[in-house]
């Protein structure tokens, strides 16, 4: 399983970005993906989640409203939307799978992409 995450930058706050992630190995099988972020000095925590069917999603209730997760099963990516950044959106924002677990802990998911960074601007 491998996992590249990408679409990172930088954006003034109240930008947009949007994430992907490609996966491979068969990582969408059965595996659930799912978005962290890590910003500095900080622990990495649950952004949003996807099902490997794309049916259900889970998402960080401190933002609601301001990301989406989607699938695209053909090309084997996952996207995380996010709109109405702030600075303290700004980190290392990883992509991860897993195949059990609950969705919103680091230490369920095994494979982690090499996370791609987000720097918003006040």
């Amino acid at each position: 399983v491998q996992l590249q995450a990408s679409g990172g930058g930088l954006v003034q706050a109240g930008g947009s970005l949007r994430l992907s992630c490609a996966a491979s190995g068969g990582a969408l099988n059965k595996n659930s993906l799912g978005w962290f972020r890590q910003g500095l000095g900080k622990e990495r925590e649950f952004v949003a989640a996807i099902t490997s069917t794309g049916e259900s999603t889970y998402f960080k209730s401190s933002m609601p409203g301001r990301v989406t997760i989607s699938m695209d099963s053909a090309k084997n990516t996952v996207y995380l939307q996010m709109s109405g950044l702030k600075p303290e959106d700004t980190g290392v924002y990883y992509c991860a799978a897993r195949l059990r677990g609950a969705y919103f802990l680091v230490s369920s998911y095994e494979y982690w992409g090499q996370g791609t960074l987000v720097t918003v601007s006040s």
